[in-house]
């Protein structure tokens, strides 16, 4: 079988292993409240934008709070997690509130959405007043990949249905690895057609044309799916390339998303280090909303 991680999923891979436990999970504070993102959203009627964190994680290892008004300051309306540098939910809630984000998601690891840790990963996420609970990696078996894609399906469903009267969602996050062949379908198309309509497929852009899958095709295949959506360019010939100047077809995304009119958050996940991290999230925030229809 082909070698399906590069080494930025790996180094994503043990990032996330290293900060999902270091998360469950020390809570104080309120409930969860959605109206921060009810009231984004209204705002000219355009989905808002966020960006995942991991964009940024050498910032805001050093300085979360720092990190979080910086971003706030280029116009971001959200932030997705992936790992928490040891603060407490409460802390974090405060770092949101004081520059007027939302949390749009956080990347959770599988093993903190166990059985017995799902009660401190909802309470965590409560306080954030995050109603996303995103898986960000899986790596099935193999010596029986398929089996084991359908058993995460069989287990996203058993969570769907747990963290419904939480008002949550739970959804899985697209690695390029997802989109290898195996036997006439991939990874990302067994979890699809083995959920309920209710569990988030989050597609990355990026990662998927890096996978060999085409976005638009997937879109177009699970229409309604992408409650919250990865955007990232990809390019043929330059691996520089930011949002915008690549290979990404995203009129068509645009369309598409708008067609389904089930899409909450566009989330901007740039990982290429072409640029200082924090310029990075900049210009790909400015070229989206250039080209944002």
């Amino acid at each position: 079988m082909k070698a399906q991680s590069t080494r930025a999923d790996l180094s994503r891979r043990s990032f996330l292993a290293t900060t999902a436990s270091a998360a469950a999970l020390t809570v104080v504070g309120t409930g969860c409240r959605q109206e921060g993102e009810s009231r984004t959203m209204a705002k000219g009627g355009k989905i808002p934008i966020g960006l995942q964190l991991y964009s940024v994680r050498s910032e805001a290892q050093k300085d979360l709070s720092g990190t979080i008004a910086k971003v706030a300051k280029m116009g971001y309306q959200g932030v997705e997690f992936a790992g928490y540098y040891e603060c407490k939910a409460k802390d974090i809630r405060k770092m949101l509130d004081d520059n007027g984000l939302v949390c749009c998601g956080t990347h959770t690891a599988m093993e903190t959405l166990a059985d017995e840790n799902l009660a401190a990963t909802i309470e965590f996420n409560k306080v954030l007043g995050n109603t996303y609970l995103i898986v960000p990696w899986l790596q099935p078996s193999e010596t029986n990949p398929k089996e084991t894609w359908l058993g995460y399906a069989r287990r996203f469903n058993v969570l769907v249905e747990k963290v419904k009267p939480q008002g949550m969602w739970v959804g899985y996050h697209a690695h390029q690895h997802d989109f290898a062949p195996l036997d006439g379908t991939t990874g990302w198309d067994i979890i699809a057609s083995n959920t309920s309509r209710d569990f988030i497929m989050q597609l990355d852009s990026g990662n998927c044309m890096d996978g060999g899958g085409d976005p638009v095709a997937y879109l177009k295949r699970y229409p309604g799916r992408a409650v919250t959506i990865h955007l990232k360019e990809h390019s043929a010939k330059n691996p520089k390339a930011m949002i915008g100047e690549g290979d990404v077809k995203w009129a068509e995304i645009f369309q598409l998303v708008r067609a389904a009119g089930t899409t909450r958050w566009y989330i901007i996940e740039e990982e290429k280090d072409a640029v200082p991290p924090l310029q990075g999230a900049k210009i790909s925030l400015n070229n989206l909303k250039k080209i944002r229809t």
